[in-house]
């Protein structure tokens, strides 16, 4: 079985890293989880977990030329399996985005789980690509109607390529007496449910300065709390991996949203 996952935002500063990493800990204690920093123009997953040394990463199986194994750029981390992009601005222009495909298909056969941690915003083939590969998307959002429109372009541009949405996740909320309005109307709207709300607090800043995942720092944090919550209302439906990997490497690649 094999289900991929795009963690998308719609705008920067979600907390969409800390939450790809915090959900994939979490759905661990069941299953066997990949984690794929798809993000490749603004990549941080790696200082993020801790790989911020190592030497093979996601730019190196998008450029031919250097014709690196996909499991070279495979980390285990955390009781994850971690792919980090790099943040070199040269290799990710040389970079082939629809490469990806080969990728996702590569690590679809042995995993039960692909997180694929998406750019924050749809203005390029390698931002929207994440997106088209995976069976649904989860939108991270800030807890305030604005953000609602932002997943809201996130859910219509998946939904346009046949990616259904598994839920929403609202990050960083400072005022949980306030989210009635903003829960109802994503009720309203989302086609998934609302998977939780995490609070702000301090731990998930402490846990990116020590380079650690939020659930490997502070696991008793209300922020950690709220995450490994979330993961236990969002299901996870089996695929054939082997089909699942067929259907990524046919995968159309956008040219734009």
């Amino acid at each position: 079985m094999v289900e991929a996952f795009a963690v998308a935002s719609g705008k920067g500063g979600t907390g969409k890293t800390t939450a790809t990493l915090a959900l994939g800990m979490a759905l661990a204690e069941e299953h066997d989880v990949t984690i794929v920093d798809a993000d490749t123009g603004m990549a941080n997953l790696l200082f993020h977990a801790g790989l911020d040394d190592v030497e093979t990463t996601l730019h190196d199986l998008l450029i031919a030329e250097r014709d690196v194994p996909v499991e070279a750029a495979v980390y285990d981390r955390h009781g994850l399996s971690v792919v980090p992009c790099g943040t070199s601005l040269a290799d990710f222009e040389s970079a082939e985005p629809e490469r990806l495909r080969e990728v996702v298909a590569t690590l679809a056969e042995n995993t039960d789980v692909l997180l694929l941690d998406s750019p924050a915003t749809l203005g390029s083939k390698s931002a929207v690509l994440p997106i088209v590969l995976a069976d649904r998307v989860l939108p991270v959002l800030a807890p305030t109607i604005p953000a609602l429109s932002d997943g809201l372009k996130v859910q219509e541009y998946a939904s346009s390529y046949g990616t259904d949405t598994a839920g929403v996740l609202f990050n960083k909320v400072r005022e949980e007496g306030r989210m009635d309005t903003v829960v109802d109307r994503t009720e309203r709207y989302f086609e998934g449910p609302v998977l939780g709300t995490v609070p702000e607090c301090s731990a998930p800043h402490q846990a990116r300065a020590a380079g650690e995942p939020l659930l490997s720092y502070a696991p008793s944090s209300p922020a950690a709390v709220a995450f490994t919550e979330a993961a236990s209302e969002l299901t996870i439906e089996s695929g054939d991996s082997a089909d699942v990997a067929a259907r990524f490497k046919s995968a159309v690649v956008p040219d734009r949203p």
